[in-house]
């Protein structure tokens, strides 16, 4: 604790306590992890108060619970300003101590039986399927809310479901969400039909009763930016900061190259062939990669953040991680997509749709404007169908007019 990360005098009455060496432990925790000073000086502050309150209610460092550390939370606050950080401050400690062994493991906490089969599916999923977390995660997402709508925490007596019911539930699914959604929830439903039918605990396959969702290939327009408004998208992005400067080399990322927010949040170190200015592109879904060349201005952005901005305590081979402590990969491809409405709303870009799909529809558009072939634009956004990229087709409305043979006589 004698260190410039932690004044000695901070320690204070903590010094030669059975409590003072998981609270270092706590603090070099907080280092390696890239907190700031100040935040550790905070944690030692609050743990002085539970040494003093444990000392002066005759309590054991053993005794410590989930419970326990409410009680003395409330008594904490009677006369203070409520600190929301300090629960998660003590359950850091409360961690440490039981890595330790000092006290006893949380108690589990009770599965609901909906739950239970829940679990049961996501285990079909991955061990007997073979899904990726991806897929399995999906999909069960769908089913705990299923299954937590019909029974609850109750008994589950799949005897008593009907199929007017999974009717139901898809009916409310599509009037609350979109069209994405409903179909994703259509196919996790069907799936686990089919899970209780392999099971024996539905006497017959209900998959065929699940609902379809309306949808015809090839009718939807993508709704691009022009050339303009992807670059003051980009410009947006405010570079005098870290979060503004690794934000930038996302985004290029996106416009440049067409990739998904899922291959950004995907990417490791190892995948950047500088070298070779290359860059590996792998499936979300861990099915296949690709191999792309790196644009100047894209590798510009990404090394100066690497160089710059990247937290070198960073344990994690992302490339892009939290700026704020603690700096772990992000968390989800909705990180990416909400980074991209950012940046557009702080440059003013309107537009029907937001997030990063837009800047990959515009690349494709931006590509058949300059006279790329589908084949080509196919290539570069990776689509395994044809059809994926026709869609396209149906944007060039200036070369469509060309093809077009004119009325004869005019239009009356």
């Amino acid at each position: 604790m004698n260190t410039p990360f932690v004044p000695a005098k901070t320690i204070g009455a903590l010094r030669g306590s059975n409590l003072c060496p998981f609270v270092e432990s706590c603090v070099a925790l907080l280092k390696k992890q890239g907190y700031k000073s100040g935040t550790a000086i905070r944690h030692v502050h609050l743990f002085s108060h539970l040494h003093r309150w444990l000392t002066r209610t005759r309590r054991h460092l053993r005794e410590l619970n989930e419970e326990l550390l409410e009680t003395f939370w409330q008594q904490y606050l009677v006369g203070r300003p409520s600190k929301y950080s300090a629960p998660m401050m003590l359950h850091r400690l409360l961690t440490i101590l039981r890595e330790a062994g000092v006290t006893p493991p949380a108690k589990p906490i009770p599965r609901t039986p909906a739950q239970g089969l829940a679990d049961d599916y996501r285990s079909f999923l991955r061990e007997e399927r073979g899904c990726s977390d991806w897929t399995v995660r999906n999909y069960a997402r769908h089913i705990d809310r299923f299954l937590a709508e019909r029974f609850g925490a109750g008994r589950v007596e799949l005897r008593l479901l009907k199929i007017v019911e999974i009717i139901g539930f898809v009916q409310r699914t599509a009037r609350k969400h979109h069209q994405g959604f409903t179909k994703q929830t259509v196919t996790a439903l069907r799936s686990f039909l089919r899970f209780l039918h392999y099971r024996g605990k539905l006497r017959s396959d209900w998959a065929a009763s699940v609902p379809c969702v309306a949808h015809w290939r090839l009718t939807a327009l993508p709704k691009p930016l022009s050339a303009e408004d992807v670059q003051k998208t980009l410009d947006g992005c405010d570079r005098t900061t870290a979060v503004g400067r690794r934000d930038h080399a996302i985004l290029l990322l996106l416009a440049r190259l067409g990739l998904r927010a899922g291959e950004v949040v995907g990417m490791q170190m190892e995948d950047i062939d500088w070298e070779n200015a290359q860059l590996t592109i792998r499936s979300k879904k861990g099915r296949g990669w690709a191999r792309m060349p790196l644009p100047e201005d894209v590798g510009k952005a990404i090394a100066r953040y690497l160089r710059d901005d990247r937290p070198s305590s960073s344990p994690c081979r992302n490339v892009f991680v939290c700026i704020h402590a603690p700096h772990t990969a992000l968390a989800a491809s909705v990180v990416v997509s909400t980074r991209a409405s950012v940046a557009m709303k702080r440059a003013g870009v309107k537009s029907a749709r937001k997030g990063a799909h837009i800047l990959r529809h515009s690349l494709a558009s931006e590509m058949l404007r300059q006279g790329a072939s589908l084949d080509e634009i196919g290539q570069v956004l990776r689509h395994q169908d044809a059809d994926t990229t026709a869609i396209y087709a149906k944007v060039d409305l200036n070369a469509l007019r060309r093809l077009a043979v004119p009325l004869r006589g005019g239009v009356r």
